[in-house]
Formats: structure tokens, sequence, C-alpha cells
């Protein structure tokens, strides 16, 4: 078999956590990483170039479309194009969890703007490149917590919600241009960002396996190889799907 050419692959929120361990498994696998994030993206692409990836990163808001539209033009100039995008960035780990009806709707808009205008921004800017490419490959990363429904914290369950039927829609869309649009829905991650705001604590131990089929915690190691096929050649008849890596906690 032919080994696949190296694509140009951007991240957004790709810095730290589980957007980071994304770009280093791409980058191990060959492909030119974009990181576009708000904070961190010049260090962790140079952690990557130290590596011997070739890597950039761009300072992006994912809600502004100034920025996203500046680093799509950055990255088609530094790489003569963008094959894949992945929308990872998103709020959560900040999130106080209450009952909805004490969320206020600044809090609920934030949620919105950034887990869904933002993939929505991204996508519209490398749309061109995308098309251009002729095996695009677009992924959001959503969750399972809208299949599972978990109290006080409506504002990010409906914006994972509406993450996979934005995936759905795209999906026939861009399927005519060649763009394969599909979802990643992980189940509750000890990335860096919960670490730091001691959410496992909060949540506790039970209830973040409860009803997985493999009983342990799970790490971002365990999305990358999801990442790795759907961003792949040999997904290119995969599309509108939301793919569950959740140690079987759901089945879709």
């Amino acid at each position: 078999m032919k080994p696949e050419q190296p694509k140009t692959i951007a991240v957004t929120g790709g810095a730290s956590g589980i957007g980071y361990a994304f770009c280093e498994h791409l980058a191990q696998l060959g492909h030119r990483i974009v990181i576009a994030d708000l904070r961190g993206a010049d260090e962790a692409a140079g952690k990557l170039r130290a590596a011997g990836a070739r890597a950039i990163g761009v300072k992006c808001d994912v809600v502004s479309e100034d920025d996203v539209g500046n680093m799509a033009r950055i990255a088609e100039k530094e790489f003569e194009g963008i094959d894949g995008l992945v929308n990872n960035a998103g709020l959560f780990t900040t999130l106080a969890l209450k009952p909805f009806d004490q969320i206020t709707s600044a809090e609920w808009m934030r949620v919105m703007e950034v887990n869904t205008l933002g993939p929505f921004n991204c996508a519209k800017a490398v749309l061109p490149a995308l098309r251009k490419s002729g095996r695009g490959r677009l992924v959001n990363i959503a969750s399972t917590v809208p299949i599972k429904g978990p109290p006080n914290m409506a504002h990010y369950v409906a914006s994972k919600g509406a993450v996979i039927a934005f995936t759905r829609s795209l999906a026939r869309e861009l399927a005519r241009d060649r763009i394969t649009v599909n979802a990643i829905a992980p189940g509750f991650t000890l990335s860096e960002g919960v670490l730091q705001a001691d959410l496992q604590n909060r949540i506790g131990d039970n209830a973040r396996t409860t009803g997985r089929c493999i009983q342990r915690d799970q790490v971002p190691a365990d999305l990358v190889g999801a990442l790795a096929y759907l961003v792949s050649d040999g997904a290119g008849f995969v599309t509108g799907q939301t793919l569950a890596v959740d140690g079987g906690g759901v089945f879709l």
C-alpha cells in the first residue's frame, strides 16, 4: 500500500491538553501542524519543531472572524494550503457547575460563542482551502454529554449537542467538495485543564467511571487514534458520524 501523503492540519485550542496531544500525535505521523490558540501557540509549535515536525503557532480567538481568517491566511501562506481542521477549542474546565435556572444569560451566551460560533467561524475560514485540497477533513470535538444529559451543565450540554448537529448538516453540504465532516465525542478526560481545575476530585471517582465498559479514567492519549483515522485518506468514505471515545460509556 502506498504511504499516505502528509496533510496540513489546523488544530484550534492546540497549545495544551487534548489539543496538544492531537498536535503531537499528528506531527509524529508526518503531518504539518498549525496550532491556533489564545495562549501558548508559538511555544507549543516550538516544541513540535524541536522534535523534528513542521509546525507553526498562531494566536487565535475562535470567536473572532478576523482572528480565524488570519489563521487561515497564515497557514495557507506557510504550507501552501490546508487539508484538515480540528475544531477542538471550547469552554469546559472554567465553567461553574450549577442548576440551569442559576445560569445567567451572559454565561449561556459565552459558552455558545466559544463552543458553537467558534467551530462555525473556523469552518468558514478554512473552507476555500479544504475545497482546493480535494481531500479535506473537518473534525469537530463534541462530547458524550448530549447523550448522557448530566445535570448542572445545561449550557455545556446544549453547546455540544449543537456541535453534533452542525457536524451532520455540514457533512451533507460539503460531500460534493470531497470534504468529510465527523465528530469525536470524548468522555470525561483527565486533561491538563481538568487536573488544574481539580474537576476530577469535584466529580469523584465513581461518577467518572460509572457505566463505562473499561473501568479506568480516560486520558488525552486515548483520543489521538480516533482523530488520526478520521483525518486519514482511509476515512474518505466516512462522514457525518459521531465517534464516541469514552471506554464504552455510551453506545451510539
